[in-house]
């Protein structure tokens, strides 16, 4: 049988995935697939757990929970150099990285797609020689929300809780002086918001980088400049219809490195997940992950 390690999230998205557990086991083992569940109760877990897969011999990880779990486990296991096929539940709040692989939360999608074996290899960010992330790299106007939005509220309302926040920031925000280099074009403004995406789904919208791909090498780049607060609404649903790109105060660039400074203090925002303080030096890593894929 194939031996593949479960890591899970037991406290993502409304919390009901380890009820799940026996009906995934089953499903597994009716298709020639062992499981071993680990449940992720620490930080420290991630990395644990995915060093007993490398040991274990494991034919593959899999991964339940949401692009903050995918983050943690695939950073440990870019830092282990473990090379093993990852396989995806989703299961949290944001599955932004699995909706752009057409990856449902049904177990029988999953479990055929993981037990099928076919693979596909994908890009990675990296960020500052220690930090990678799978999904997008971000900092500025609504990337705090996934931090300051209640836990009870996300559960309860899931995405929505992340848009009433963030438009509870619009007339708060103050723009940050910037200066972005990309593969050799510089932008020098007061920046609102810089999301640097890998695949073409955020925050649940497929638009925000319409010429995003996981496996072309590069990494899209997208600034929003700043501007006055009529036109910040009209920028803010331009983002969310998926009309933007056209924007005056929008630029959207492709490029394989990419570098970012601030003369404020400012976090960035990996996957959802705090990242390091700017400046940020980030580059596109290809074909660095093995996923378990849709033929």
């Amino acid at each position: 049988m194939k031996r593949l390690v479960l890591i899970y999230n037991p406290l993502s998205g409304d919390a009901y995935f380890k009820y799940k557990l026996d009906e995934l086991v089953e499903r597994f083992q009716k298709k020639g697939c062992a499981i071993i569940p680990l449940k992720l109760m620490t930080r420290a877990d991630t990395a644990v757990f995915v060093r007993f897969a490398q040991e274990l011999m494991a034919d593959g990880i899999i991964v339940s929970g949401g692009d903050g779990t995918i983050h943690s486990v695939v950073n440990a296991m870019l830092n282990l150099e473990v090379d093993i096929p990852l396989g995806i539940i989703p299961s949290g709040t944001s599955n932004d990285f699995a909706t752009y692989l057409n990856i449902s939360n049904d177990l029988r999608q999953c479990a055929d797609i993981i037990a099928s074996g076919s693979t596909t290899l994908v890009d990675v960010g990296k960020v500052n020689e220690d930090r990678y992330f799978i999904n997008v790299a971000s900092a500025g106007l609504l990337t705090s929300v996934a931090h300051s939005a209640d836990t009870m509220l996300k559960n309860t309302m899931g995405k929505v809780a992340y848009y009433l926040k963030g438009i509870e920031e619009l007339p708060n925000f103050r723009p940050l002086k910037m200066r972005i280099n990309a593969d050799g074009t510089v932008i020098e403004d007061e920046i609102l918001l810089f999301l640097i995406a890998n695949s073409g789904t955020i925050g649940s919208f497929r638009s925000l980088a319409p010429n995003a791909k996981i496996n072309d090498g590069k990494l899209d780049l997208l600034v929003a400049s700043n501007c006055r607060l009529p036109e910040l609404m009209r920028l803010f649903i331009s983002l969310l219809t998926g009309t933007h790109i056209n924007h005056k105060s929008v630029s959207y660039i492709q490029a394989k490195n990419i570098t970012i400074e601030c003369k404020d203090e400012l976090l960035s925002d990996l996957d959802g997940e705090l990242g390091p303080s700017l400046p940020l030096s980030i580059e596109a890593v290809s074909n660095k992950l093995r996923i378990f894929s849709k033929n």
